[in-house]
């Protein structure tokens, strides 16, 4: 609703507690190129996917359900990179996917044929089945929008990695940053600290890319890790510790109250003392929504007076449920 209001797009939200959706309507006819250019998904911390929805189609036969949902398609009138069929990430929704699957190849088959698929299409046809007969219809831009299904990276646990915390930042460099942007930021050679590296999850994704890392804990270190050669393991308080010299990268996911940490990563560029950084912030059970904001704009006042261009982004990834990862980059 504040995301709408700030591009100037009024309307209303309609939501219903454990849905897994929620849906903005805006109060007068807006066209998908003015909602893909006002609505940007990097900008949207706690939604996996936007989507511009065009209508919802119910009653849908059990005996021909593509027939009726060809006749809407076309009438977008446009080609689709790619067809998503997904359902709300809940257990009714968990219960779809079975259907999803096997509508999947029909409905893929009846759009190539009337020439509906194209490679080079900007736009993503997505069904969103609320039902086996009821589904919400929408597009969203490829290049504005999740690249994964149900906006879920699917990761695999890596045999090495110390702790599965290592899919966090696995999640968080893969959807923050495009995949030209991490060969730019995340190069061999370049340096790192880890505050609160203890066993080591995401300091195993810095040496998996070559990157030589401080590790700050008084907890022990994997052995494993260590025997890379590029892991320095140093006990100190990751509230106290600070590099002899300025390091590329910063990242953290410490325990602690988001605002402290915050007001700790702000420290780290204020003092010169890193480049990069990814942070998680742990939220608090009530008011979520309003720390990550008061967190946000605790950054921003700081940051801005450096009088250096940053990019900062949050998000709410799949794997940190109780909490957002912040990335912030200087140039």
């Amino acid at each position: 609703m504040a995301l709408g209001q700030s591009h100037n797009i009024q309307g209303y939200v309609k939501a219903k507690q454990d849905n897994g959706y929620v849906g903005f309507y805006p109060s007068s006819l807006e066209t998908l190129d003015s909602f893909n250019k006002a609505i940007r998904y990097a900008d949207l911390i706690f939604a996996r996917q936007c989507v511009f929805v065009s209508e919802i189609i119910n009653s849908l036969p059990d005996t021909d359900r593509v027939s009726p949902l060809l006749q809407s398609i076309q009438s977008l009138e446009c080609s689709f990179h790619e067809v998503f069929l997904e359902t709300p990430d809940t257990n009714e929704g968990k219960a779809l996917s079975g259907f999803c699957k096997k509508f999947n190849t029909p409905l893929t088959l009846a759009l190539e044929k009337h020439q509906l698929m194209d490679e080079k299409s900007p736009w993503r046809l997505h069904l969103f089945f609320l039902s086996s007969s009821s589904v919400y219809m929408g597009v969203s831009h490829v290049n504005n929008s999740s690249a994964y299904h149900m906006g879920i990276i699917r990761l695999r646990m890596p045999k090495a990695a110390p702790s599965r915390s290592t899919l966090k930042l696995e999640e968080a460099i893969k959807t923050m940053l495009s995949t030209p942007q991490q060969a730019q930021y995340l190069k061999n050679g370049m340096t790192a600290v880890d505050l609160g590296a203890c066993p080591g999850g995401w300091t195993w994704q810095l040496v998996n890319r070559n990157i030589r890392v401080n590790a700050i804990d008084n907890g022990p270190m994997d052995k494993a890790l260590m025997e890379t050669g590029l892991v320095k393991e140093i006990k100190a308080d990751g509230f106290k510790y600070l590099p002899d010299t300025p390091v590329d990268w910063l990242v953290c996911d410490m325990v602690e109250r988001p605002m402290h940490i915050t007001r700790l990563i702000s420290r780290w560029f204020t003092g010169g003392h890193c480049q990069y950084a990814i942070f998680n912030l742990k939220l608090p059970m009530k008011k979520r929504y309003d720390m990550v904001m008061q967190c946000r704009e605790t950054l921003e006042h700081e940051l801005d007076q450096l009088n250096h261009p940053y990019r900062l982004s949050i998000k709410h990834l799949y794997h940190d449920r109780e909490e957002v990862t912040c990335l912030i980059l200087f140039d």
